[in-house]
C-alpha cells in the first residue's frame, strides 16, 4: 500500500484497515512459528502497512481543531486535580498504624526462628 492511496481513505475506513492488518501481522507470524508460512516477507510488509496506517491516523488526530483539543484539555483538568486530592490523604498512613504493625512483625521472628533451631537440634 502506498500512503498516497492511504490518505484517500476516512478516519473509520483507516481504522477498520489498521485493525485487519493487525489482525494479519498475529496471525503470518503465528504461521512462521508453526512452519505454515511460505512467504516470510509478508511479515515485514504487513508490519510497515499498518505502521502507514496508524501513523495516517496519528496525523488526522493532531489535525483536530485547537479549539477542541483546547475544550478538553479544560475538561479535564479539574478531574485530574479531584483526583489527586482524593487520592493524597488516603496515601498517607498514620504513624500509629505502622508502629503497631512493627511491633507485630518482630515478636513473630524470634518464635520462627526458635522453631528452626528446634527442628534442626534433633
Amino acid at each position: 500500500m502506498k500512503a498516497a492511496d492511504l490518505r484517500e481513505k476516512s478516519a473509520e475506513d483507516l481504522q477498520e484497515l489498521s485493525k485487519t492488518l493487525a489482525r494479519d501481522v498475529f496471525q503470518n507470524r503465528l504461521k512462521n512459528f508453526t512452519n505454515r508460512l511460505d512467504d516470510t516477507s509478508s511479515i515485514r510488509k504487513t508490519r510497515r502497512d499498518l505502521a502507514r496506517v496508524v501513523t495516517l491516523l496519528r496525523e488526522l488526530d493532531l489535525r483536530r481543531p485547537a479549539d477542541a483539543a483546547a475544550v478538553s484539555r479544560v475538561a479535564s483538568k479539574p478531574a485530574k486535580q479531584a483526583k489527586q486530592e482524593v487520592a493524597a490523604p488516603a496515601a498517607r498512613p498514620s504513624a500509629d498504624t505502622n508502629a503497631g504493625q512493627g511491633a507485630d512483625v518482630k515478636k513473630k521472628k524470634p518464635a520462627a526462628r526458635a522453631k528452626k533451631s528446634e527442628a534442626k537440634q534433633p
